[in-house]
C-alpha cells in the first residue's frame, strides 16, 4: 500500500530557472538532479521535485513544510529573513503571532512564506 513508499512533494513553478534561483540561491538547496519533468532536491531524509506548469501558485494551501528542531527554530526563521523572505500571517484560531511567526502553546512556532510563484511554504517546531 502507498504507507510503505516514500511521497514527494511536488511544486508548479512558472518559469523553471526562476525558482531554481529561488530554490537554489535564497533558499539553499543542491539540486540532486534534473529529469524531463522539473529538478529535484534533497530535502532531510527525503526529495522534492519543482517543476513547470501553468497551474503554479494557484494552491492557496500550504504546498510543503520543513520540521525543525525547536532549539534551531529561531536560527533558521532568522536566516530565511536575512535573505529576503517575508512570513505571511492570517487568521487561525489559536495562533498567536510575533512578528510573522505564530506560536500556540509553549512548544509550537509556526512561520509561512512564499515562493516567487506564490506556492505556499512552511517551517515549523513542535508539531
Amino acid at each position: 500500500m502507498l504507507g510503505d513508499h516514500d511521497p514527494i512533494p511536488t511544486i508548479a513553478v512558472k518559469d523553471l530557472q526562476t525558482a531554481r534561483d529561488f530554490y537554489e540561491g535564497v533558499l539553499g538547496f543542491s539540486s540532486a538532479g534534473d529529469t524531463h519533468e522539473g529538478v529535484v532536491y534533497g530535502a532531510g531524509k527525503t526529495t522534492f521535485l519543482v517543476y513547470p506548469s501553468s497551474f503554479a501558485g494557484t494552491n492557496k494551501a500550504t504546498a510543503m513544510s520543513f520540521q525543525i528542531p525547536p532549539d534551531r527554530f529561531d536560527a533558521e526563521a532568522a536566516a530565511l529573513r536575512e535573505k529576503g523572505i517575508t512570513f505571511s500571517t492570517f487568521e487561525a484560531e489559536g495562533l498567536e503571532w510575533d512578528d510573522g511567526v505564530a506560536t500556540m502553546g509553549d512548544s509550537f512556532k509556526s512561520a509561512w512564506f512564499e515562493d516567487p510563484d506564490g506556492n505556499i511554504l512552511n517551517i515549523e517546531s513542535g508539531m
